[in-house]
């Protein structure tokens, strides 16, 4: 039972590894006492470079697939038999096998629990940001899920990178952009008023004039969304400051496009008004 097994393991207590192990204690640290030793060592020894260039180019990319159902079934107290393995697998010279991970790592912090998560998987996710559109999209397809497990002040901290999203390797990629406004709608719920007026209002204003029609409707929803979720706030002057900005910057814009904009974000903004006032 997947929801009984993932209550065992996160009420098990999170374990610490000595970096400076000698061989014989880095064998002993794999040792555990849920599966067979020889398979979980069988499933170890794959990942060695070496063997994966000699033997099957894919067989990293196999392990990679494999390692949250592995980390599963061993447990949290048991992520020390994975970790370096992890680890190597994240810095493979192959970027299909890093795109499996970064497909997965949200999956793998709910199995891991937030400790072990902002200590060895934090630093990860950094790298894969810094990675190729091939392996960020998959930390940007489940970034709500990853950065919702973390500790507020360890998810503030990604406030700042969010704008980097916008650039890609090929300007032509508009599928990136969508995805990241699908993304920030989601996130709305994970940050202060504050953070969104001042770090996503200027990210979901960009799309809004983006090339591609497809990122600029889901942007719309963005923006209204971001209209209801400060106006619901405490305080009022950041709803009343974004939508001066939104009369200013597409209502009065010279270009039609511009005020076409503006005209589709109070046409997604009319189902949630006509819902407040008792109308919807």
């Amino acid at each position: 039972n997947m929801d009984s097994t993932l209550h065992y393991i996160h009420n098990d207590s999170d374990l610490s590894t000595n970096s400076s192990f000698s061989p014989e204690e880095e064998r002993k640290s794999k040792v555990q006492d849920v599966v067979p030793q020889a398979l979980l060592d069988q499933y170890l020894s794959m990942t060695d470079p070496s063997r994966a260039q000699t033997v099957d180019t894919e067989i990293a990319k196999h392990c990679a697939y494999s390692l949250p159902g592995v980390a599963l079934t061993l447990g949290r107290q048991n992520w020390h038999c994975l970790k370096d393995t992890y680890e190597t697998l994240a810095s493979d010279m192959q970027w299909k096998v890093r795109r499996t991970l970064a497909f997965s790592i949200h999956e793998l912090a709910v199995i891991l629990g937030d400790q072990l998560t902002a200590g060895d998987l934090v630093p990860v996710f950094n790298g894969f940001l810094k990675d190729l559109d091939e392996v960020r999209i998959g930390v940007l397809k489940h970034l709500h899920d990853f950065l919702k497990l973390l500790h507020l002040d360890k998810r503030r901290e990604y406030l700042y990178q969010l704008q980097e999203f916008l650039v890609t390797d090929n300007s032509r990629n508009w599928r990136f952009r969508a995805e990241l406004a699908e993304q920030l709608i989601l996130l709305l719920d994970l940050y202060s008023a504050r953070d969104i007026y001042d770090y996503l209002r200027p990210i979901a204003f960009s799309l809004c004039s983006d090339k591609v029609s497809s990122v600029r409707w889901i942007s719309y929803k963005l923006v209204s969304e971001m209209v209801k979720k400060l106006y619901m706030a405490s305080t009022s002057t950041f709803v009343v400051d974004l939508m001066n900005e939104l009369v200013e910057k597409f209502c009065r814009c010279r270009k039609w496009s511009g005020r076409q904009t503006f005209v589709f974000i109070c046409q997604v903004k009319m189902s949630f008004c006509s819902s407040f006032i008792g109308f919807g």
